[in-house]
């Protein structure tokens, strides 16, 4: 009791949640109208009334971000209350949200020294894609919600990061669009939500694979989209998804609480193992299943043929207390081994709380081909357009290289499991230095009467 009471705490006392950054603006990120510390105690003499002024945010130039949370920071302040509503939520109580970055957190770093690390080579492939980094752009719905250019300026970032995308189901742009913004040769996916109406899914699928797409990645943590609370208090009013605007136009689309429950109508509940034969029979493409947890599915899945799986848990956003994709990987690994799986006929994927270099590092350790990054996309795009994309992207890869070149592996293969240490990886109770970037970035949840 008294470690978790150390760890509720916190240093600072019962409450970790900041109020709102507009309130209490970060010292790096706060505004020059704030003015000296003489100056702020002068307002501070003037009265209460000085201090409860707003001040205007300042966003800062781009070279300015150094790490992911910054990019969330900014995004914060400068998008539209109901597209920060709806990506930043989580289900529930946003306890999982939460652990999903912190379970990297409860990873160890096991280097090795004197290798020669003079020359680092990032660059992997899978799924037959190229990649500058193990990683790639997951699908996440509306991304106009975040900035004008909207999937179009995703599939661009991606071309100039050297990543794939996972083009969405429920995208703000047509999949036409989405398509006709590649450079010649640019690898994408594509992820599925699987309609009632299987003819439409069939026709989305097959029109995926005349364009060239890589994989399929089939949603199958989202029978009933969560209650993510931060998005439900608003009506959602902005574009929706492309493949539901005969639906909307029919009055099929439900608006009252949130872009979530707006989307929710356009995916089948009823989808289920049944229909696994069928998905492999309409495409030539490679299949996977998006949002496996725990290891029975995953040799569920490998039995039945499929090319591979993502350990998700919908970015926090489904099920609360469900466990992270990080922390279900050595189960998943362990349970595909024994089931005579190999990495090269049945690839195993992580997204969720991915929000530094050493956090891909991790991953690949335990066994992932590559990490998914949807929240950082986002925000990223939403502050700075595809530039700020670009640049995020460019600061995991010099985070990673430097992580790789202080762990002693000069290449992605030879990182392995003896790099890390997981003995505390599912024990949720161990304490933990403050994490101040999180708990800086955080809005945390409110009820009704404070807001």
């Amino acid at each position: 009791q008294a470690v978790l009471a150390q760890v509720a705490s916190g240093p600072a006392g019962p409450s970790v949640c900041p109020p709102p950054l507009r309130q209490r603006p970060p010292p790096a990120m706060a505004s020059p109208a704030a003015g000296t510390e003489a100056e702020v105690a002068k307002k501070a003499d003037a009265g209460p009334e000085a201090l409860e002024v707003e001040e205007e945010f300042v966003k800062p130039p781009l070279a300015a971000m150094l790490n992911t949370f910054d990019f969330e920071s900014v995004a914060r302040e400068t998008m539209e209350p109901q597209a920060w509503g709806y990506y930043s939520s989580g289900g529930d109580d946003e306890i999982t949200l939460r652990d999903n970055h912190m379970a990297f957190q409860r990873i160890t770093m096991r280097p090795r020294i004197l290798v020669n690390v003079r020359e680092i080579d990032m660059a992997t492939s899978f799924l037959g894609a190229s990649a500058s980094l193990p990683l790639y752009f997951t699908a996440t719905a509306l991304a106009k919600l975040a900035h004008p250019d909207g999937e179009v300026g995703i599939v661009k970032a991606a071309k100039r990061a050297g990543v794939p995308y996972m083009l969405p189901t429920l995208s703000s742009y047509t999949l036409d669009e989405m398509l006709a913004a590649r450079s010649p040769g640019q690898e994408l996916f594509a992820q599925l939500y699987v309609n009632p109406e299987r003819s439409r899914s069939e026709e989305y699928v097959k029109k995926l694979e005349a364009a060239g797409v890589k994989a399929l990645f089939v949603t199958v943590d989202a029978p009933q989209l969560g209650r993510r609370e931060k998005d439900m208090r608003n009506k959602f009013t902005q574009q929706g998804s492309d493949v539901q605007a005969g639906d909307d136009d029919e009055g099929e689309v439900d608006r009252s609480q949130g872009a979530t429950r707006a989307i929710s109508s356009y995916i089948d509940p009823g989808l289920c193992w049944d229909d696994v034969p069928w998905l492999k029979s309409i495409t030539s493409m490679k299949v996977l299943l998006k949002g496996v947890q725990c290891g029975e599915d995953a040799v569920k899945a490998y039995k039945a043929g499929l090319q591979g799986c993502v350990l998700s848990n919908h970015g926090g956003r489904q099920l609360d207390t469900c466990r992270s994709g990080i922390e279900v990987l050595p189960e998943v690994m362990e349970a595909l081994r024994e089931a005579g799986a190999t990495r090269e006929e049945f690839a195993v994927f992580v997204d969720g709380g991915i929000r530094r270099g050493a956090d891909i590092f991790k991953a690949v350790a335990l066994g992932a081909a590559a990490v998914g990054v949807g929240r950082p996309v986002l925000y990223s795009l939403a502050s700075y357009g595809d530039k700020g994309i670009v640049r995020m992207v460019h600061m995991l890869q010099d985070e990673l290289q430097m992580v790789m070149r202080l762990s002693g592996t000069p290449t992605v293969a030879s990182i392995t499991d003896k790099h890390v240490i997981t003995k505390n990886l599912a024990d949720h109770i161990v304490p933990l230095p403050a994490d101040n970037l999180t708990v800086g970035t955080y809005m945390p949840l409110m009820p009704a009467a404070r807001m």
